[in-house]
């Protein structure tokens, strides 16, 4: 059985379509908001956030942000959405569909 997660994804490339800089930026700002996980789970410093994820799609570097993030902490939430329009990110929502045991966990 599975369960529909919206997402966020910020890519690195700006609303004119050049890149973002640097070059490890999703990195960057997966590390930031590591802490963020489900209740219950184990953190290592060396792991994202499940939240968070830093990934590449059409060939740009961008950031998989899961709501779910935004019912565990809002600030954190706001912060990536934020980031994303200070810096004139180009931004797309969307949904996917994850096993209902790791869609539980928030």
């Amino acid at each position: 059985m599975t369960k529909e997660v919206k997402h966020f994804v910020i890519y690195g490339v700006t609303e004119s379509g050049g890149r973002f800089r640097p070059s490890d930026w999703a990195e960057r700002l997966a590390g930031v908001l590591a802490p963020y996980r489900p209740a219950g789970s184990r953190a290592s410093h060396l792991t994202y956030s499940p939240y968070v994820i830093p990934t590449v799609r059409d060939n740009l570097r961008c950031v998989v942000v899961d709501e779910r993030l935004r019912e565990i902490e809002p600030l954190a939430w706001k912060f990536v959405h934020d980031f994303a329009h200070d810096n004139h990110l180009r931004t797309e929502y969307g949904h996917i569909h994850v096993p209902r045991a790791n869609a539980d966990k928030s």
